[in-house]
């Protein structure tokens, strides 16, 4: 799949704004949808994978995690990633991870090595959770990913009850504030993309109850996630608390601001909050900030 193929005219305004198409058309080169053994290899290894999409029933769009021992991610085929294992009950995609055809993104990040890959295609579901039949898959740079060293995997963690909201508490206020991660699904013409972002606590903003936003800081120019902000205002936000497994999920729509100095400011408006106890059950150790991350502004 060439440069071209992977670009519609949302991403496209944004480069040109940017000033960036042609590097854009350099890195979309890398895209592909075959799984590499490399890819293959890293996938296996990983306990954590985020998943993008539009819910099936309503439409909105969400992140959500899915964890497990190693092993319960890898590629079943060179078009393929096969997952064991679903969603916690109640999870705003588990309808989503039952439908045949559910255009999906995923994200595996490995904070131990600063690495991260993503794989899009449609969803199938099987007897032991669900595949991915990949029509996009290529790697990101390990800018702004906070080291993680090691992590424990504790099947004991059981999730609590979920509380919901139209708008965010003080409490959900201050754990955004105090993020240094945080993962942003977007959709496009029954297509998907789950991306990351990270920075220095305080990067992220809560402008009120109803708005977060962030500066988008300079990546990879080929801007998938702001190209379908600028087509479809829908997307999904996914915080975690890396040590007690704790996932703030929020759904509604985000539109980028552009300034005279050519920085961007992302505003997403909250349209529902689901935060769930103990949702993951992984404990990672304290993190090293990315040698990346911009001093944060207010």
């Amino acid at each position: 799949m060439g440069a071209p193929g992977i670009y519609h005219e949302g991403s496209r305004a944004v480069q040109d704004r940017a000033g960036v198409r042609d590097l854009a058309d350099h890195v979309g080169r890398a895209v592909g949808d075959g799984i590499k053994p490399v890819a293959a290899a890293f996938l296996e290894l990983q306990p954590l994978l985020v998943l993008g999409a539009a819910a099936p029933d309503t439409g909105r769009v969400w992140a959500s995690p899915l964890a497990g021992r190693p092993g319960f991610v890898r590629a079943t085929g060179l078009h393929q990633m096969s997952v064991t294992g679903g969603l916690r009950p109640g999870d705003p995609l588990a309808r989503a991870l039952a439908t045949d055809g559910t255009p999906v993104a995923t994200i595996a990040l490995d904070p131990r090595t600063r690495r991260r890959m993503r794989l899009n295609g449609e969803l199938r579901p099987t007897d032991a959770g669900f595949a991915v039949a990949a029509d996009r898959v290529f790697a990101n740079c390990p800018k702004y990913i906070q080291r993680r060293e090691s992590y424990e995997l504790l099947p004991e963690r059981a999730a609590g009850t979920a509380l919901r909201g139209r708008e965010l508490t003080d409490a959900q206020r201050a754990f955004v504030a105090s993020a240094d991660t945080f993962f942003l699904a977007t959709v496009h013409d029954g297509h998907a993309e789950v991306s990351h972002r990270g920075g220095l606590p305080g990067f992220v903003r809560t402008d009120s109850a109803r708005e977060v936003s962030w500066q988008d800081y300079a990546g990879n120019a080929m801007f998938l996630t702001l190209g379908n902000l600028a087509v479809d205002p829908r997307a999904g936000l996914l915080f975690l608390d890396w040590t007690t497994g704790t996932t703030l999920q929020m759904t509604g729509e985000g539109r980028t601001e552009f300034t005279a100095d050519g920085e961007r400011r992302v505003r997403f408006t909250v349209s529902e909050v689901i935060e769930t106890p103990g949702a993951v059950p992984l404990r990672w150790s304290e993190p090293e900030p990315s040698p990346a991350n911009p001093p944060v502004t207010t």
